[in-house]
């Protein structure tokens, strides 16, 4: 996710452009799914939801796994989800504010999907600690085959390799991406190498082909087979980034590299896997390894975790853009995001994200010790993520693309019923570790709606509260104040009513500017805003100007920049003669609104922490000037 080469500028018709934006999508998008194979098919047999492992149930994880890669990967997602775009974006919160475009729409209806959005955004958090600890844990889990020598190390190596990986977050991949795509493209070449050298000694795994195995496992199994089926869904967590990443890529390099590179590769080795477990029922441990020759154990290592590592940066890096996403919506407040490229903007590092990914991930490898205990708290967040998708995909199917409901309602009901199959299956896992990203997500779905409800109440306040614009106006004609030269720009969020900074300063400093901006910066439900599209100017009267940003959830505002562009003669955005005013709450915890008392507390914890506006709109610190307001919450 941390890859932001645009598809939407660029030759569709070029096969080299086409090769090349493939190629770095291989090292970006399916880092995730790519490494499933270390551990999902073990953590069938191996661990506490383990299965016996005889000839029907090794055909039958098998075939679920490979019809779970047609039907949900393939076909939802290649086929249906990624043509759910906004302006070329994907994700939750993309299809999200899709669907909440048009305010004249149900409410209701559009508080369902706000809620829903934010959960869905706030599982990525919960997906994000959990992918880096076990991806990095299995791989390193080979040395066992090896060697005993490091059964004790296992861990603290794992540890190590994290540390580094979160601890040079900050340097970006702008250095090192381009050979993401390479190093991926080598593990798929091996799997595939391994997969079939497996399958050639027991080709009779090939009939798990016949989906008659999948359904003959859970009349075997029943209860049992039912809750191993979460497990069966470690091949597909990662699936979701196909659609999250789109807008990096475009959707013909992750279509083709899925259909002519991962999706070959990922089901010739499940495939090998299995059939190793037909020769060999007894040797479950460490399955993937155990494909390898003797000589390549420690290549294999090496390589394996080389790509959990890119794997983990994937979703590292796709938390940062989501995070980042969410504070321009107003779902989050503001926090310190740095750019690691200077020629591409996705390429972002949030501190105070980033240090809580690797707390939480080095917890839980120090907790579950072992992969195969990880994979109890896998799945569930992903699985949940996935049934979102689906149900805003069909409302976007239904609604933008005037789709007949009945249709929608049978193709989005076989989708939902699998992805629910999984979820249920996943929720079974609770008590032996899912709980654990389902906590984290909690927590930062309870601090999404916290702020946001904290933000419109006080929106609310400021709006009724607000002196209508043209009777101040009015009062600056009558009264002819002292006007001091230069330009004033006070920042608002109404965008209509007269900024209470405005009255502050006027009132005890009893002069006004020569030219004074009432400006609004306004996040559109769009990634990105055409140049041409971002400014609104209105002159009010009286030397003040009214002007309205617009910046999409994809963009950094950068208000100088923005108003070096407007120059109407009289007004000019001269950087020595501006001056930006901005208001710093302070918040009263009253009883006037209904939110909690504790929310309240969250909430001005939050805007106390929030960081500062100057370097967030990239003001110049030595132009503006804070003035103390104390609202009542």
């Amino acid at each position: 996710m941390n890859q932001t080469i645009n598809n939407n500028h660029l030759p569709r018709t070029n096969g080299t452009q086409i090769a090349a934006l493939t190629l770095t999508a291989i090292g970006v998008v399916f880092g995730d799914i790519g490494t499933s194979p270390l551990y999902a098919i073990r953590g069938c047999f191996q661990g506490l939801q383990a299965i016996n492992v005889t000839p029907h149930n090794v055909l039958g994880i098998i075939s679920l796994v490979f019809w779970s890669l047609i039907l949900i990967i393939s076909v939802k997602y290649l086929a249906f989800v990624l043509n759910a775009d906004n302006r070329g974006e994907g994700g939750v919160l993309a299809l999200m504010t899709l669907l909440t475009r048009d305010k004249k729409e149900n409410s209701l209806l559009q508080m369902v999907f706000i809620a829903l959005g934010i959960f869905g955004a706030s599982l990525l958090f919960g997906d994000g600690i959990v992918t880096p600890a076990i991806s990095v844990l299995s791989a390193v889990e080979g040395l066992n085959v090896a060697t005993s020598v490091f059964q004790s190390s296992i861990v603290p190596i794992s540890i190590v390799i994290l540390t580094l990986l979160f601890f040079f977050q900050h340097r970006g991949t702008a250095r090192i991406g381009y050979v993401f795509g390479p190093i991926l493209l080598v593990w798929f070449f091996v799997l595939s190498v391994l997969g079939i050298i497996s399958i050639i000694k027991a080709p009779e795994i090939l009939a798990a082909v016949n989906p008659y195995y999948a359904v003959n496992f859970f009349a075997e199994n029943k209860w049992q087979g039912f809750s191993v089926l979460g497990i069966v869904f470690l091949a597909l967590t990662g699936g979701e980034a196909l659609y999250a990443d789109m807008g990096h890529f475009g959707k013909t390099p992750i279509r083709f590299g899925w259909f002519t590179v991962v999706l070959p590769s990922l089901l010739l080795n499940y495939f090998g896997q299995g059939a190793h477990l037909l020769r060999r029922p007894d040797v479950v441990d460490n399955l993937f390894f155990q494909l390898a020759p003797s000589w390549a154990l420690y290549p294999m290592v090496v390589l394996a975790t080389t790509a959990t590592i890119i794997a983990s940066q994937a979703i590292i890096s796709g938390a940062f853009s989501v995070s980042r996403q969410a504070v321009q919506l107003g779902f989050l407040p503001r926090m310190a995001v740095i750019h690691t490229s200077d020629e591409k903007i996705g390429q972002v590092y949030i501190p105070i994200v980033n240090w809580i990914l690797f707390v939480g991930t080095i917890s839980l490898i120090i907790g579950f010790r072992e992969s195969s205990n990880l994979a109890s708290a896998y799945g569930v967040a992903v699985s949940a993520d996935m049934v979102i998708t689906t149900i805003f995909t069909a409302f976007v199917a239904q609604k933008l693309w005037s789709i007949k409901k009945s249709v929608v309602i049978i193709v989005a009901g076989l989708f939902l019923l699998i992805d629910l199959s999984f979820f249920s299956s996943n929720v079974t896992k609770l008590t032996s570790g899912a709980w654990v990203p389902l906590a984290l997500s909690g927590i930062v779905f309870v601090l999404i709606k916290t702020w946001k409800q904290g933000r419109d109440i006080l929106r609310k306040n400021f709006e009724a509260q607000a002196l209508d614009i043209q009777l101040f106006v009015h009062d600056l004609k009558e009264r002819k104040p002292t006007r001091v030269p230069g330009v004033a720009v006070f920042l608002t969020g109404n965008a209509t009513g007269t900024p209470r900074t405005l009255l502050h300063n006027f009132k005890h400093n009893k002069i006004i500017h020569e030219h004074t901006v009432l400006l609004t910066v306004k996040t559109e439900e769009i990634p990105y805003v055409r140049p041409d599209e971002r400014i609104e100017f209105e002159s009010i009267g009286a030397g003040m100007y009214r002007i309205q940003l617009k910046y999409g959830f994809s963009e950094d505002p950068d208000i100088p920049e923005a108003l070096q562009k407007i120059d109407t003669g009289d007004l000019r955005f001269e950087p020595m003669r501006t001056t930006y005013f901005l208001g710093r709450e302070t918040l009263l915890i009253s009883g006037r609104s209904k939110m909690a008392k504790w929310r309240k507390k969250l909430f001005a914890y939050l805007s106390h922490n929030a960081f500062d506006a100057t370097g967030f709109f990239h003001l110049p610190p030595n132009r503006v000037i804070e003035l103390g307001l104390q609202v009542e919450l």
